[in-house]
């Protein structure tokens, strides 16, 4: 399954220089506000709009209105994902088997301290409570855009990703979106195991439940169902993020960066524990790995 993706290639920018090192939990909610692509440039402010613009009439299609319901049913269309060429191609993703090699990896989340818990309520509580307005309004759009690729436009820069929204809609990434989809292996079972209540769920919690006032805009709080651990959101962005930037490695830092937001904006909307975005990274890494390592998925 070789995917070769010479528009992406041919714009390719430079990667953003990577800054690494150790932060205490309590500052994160404040320097995630400050690195925010959307507050770099208006170029950024430009890309993060038209992705937004992009997504919506995505989740609205054919309607005249976007409403809740359609978000429900919300997947890649057949001009974007080319699935039939996947099918065709008769890989086994062996769905089951690595569902329950993740939840054997995460087995000791079960053996955890009441301590490191209780943390994990506290430290979900101050990212969500003190997260900027700009911070929810990604989070909001993230959550809801879980079906498409939108959201990887902004690590590949306002000119590189630009080009990347338009070839996305045109279905010239058809091979490589339909891939990617297919190759994220659900966290539902991995719920079902674990039973975590999620953090607005705990008694007397004081989670900031945030409106939507961005995708669909009728302003109704965002909630989530199902166990907590791990996130199956994050499970998403960086699954989709690692293959991504396998694809354009010259973009790989700033991807990998895109899929830690993504997974921290599960935090922002006081959905999920940060241990169910480690979790849930700790997963997507195992899986891609799997993947990549299996020759019949390389081609």
């Amino acid at each position: 399954m070789k995917l070769h993706i010479t528009l992406l290639a041919s714009a390719l920018m430079l990667a953003l220089p990577a800054l690494a090192k150790e932060v205490p939990l309590n500052q994160a909610a404040a320097i995630a506000n400050g690195v925010t692509p959307a507050a770099a440039s208006p170029g950024f402010d430009a890309l993060e709009s038209q992705s937004l613009s992009q997504l919506r009439n995505a989740l609205k299609g054919d309607a005249a209105t976007l409403t809740r319901d359609q978000l429900e049913h919300a997947r890649q269309n057949k001009t974007q994902a080319d699935t039939a060429w996947l099918k065709a191609s008769g890989y086994d993703f062996q769905t089951k088997a690595n569902q329950q090699a993740g939840i054997e990896l995460l087995s000791a989340f079960s053996a955890l301290p009441k301590a490191v818990i209780q943390q994990n309520l506290a430290t979900v509580t101050a990212i969500n409570r003190d997260a900027a307005q700009s911070a929810r309004h990604q989070a909001l759009a993230d959550a809801e855009g879980i079906s498409y690729l939108y959201f990887l436009s902004d690590a590949l820069g306002p000119r590189l990703g630009k080009a990347f929204l338009a070839a996305y809609d045109k279905g010239e990434l058809g091979k490589a979106a339909a891939l990617i989809k297919a190759s994220e292996v659900s966290t539902g079972a991995a719920k079902k195991h674990f039973n975590n209540p999620r953090p607005f769920l705990i008694q007397g919690n004081t989670i900031h439940l945030v409106p939507d006032d961005v995708v669909v805009k009728d302003n109704k709080p965002y909630t989530a169902d199902g166990g907590s651990f791990p996130s199956g959101h994050t499970n998403t962005g960086y699954t989709d993020a690692l293959l991504m930037a396998e694809m354009i490695p010259e973009r790989f830092d700033a991807l990998v960066t895109r899929g830690a937001r993504y997974g921290y904006s599960r935090i922002v909307l006081g959905v999920h524990y940060p241990l169910d975005v480690m979790g849930s990274r700790m997963v997507a890494q195992r899986n891609v790995a799997h993947y990549l390592n299996d020759a019949k998925y390389r081609g």
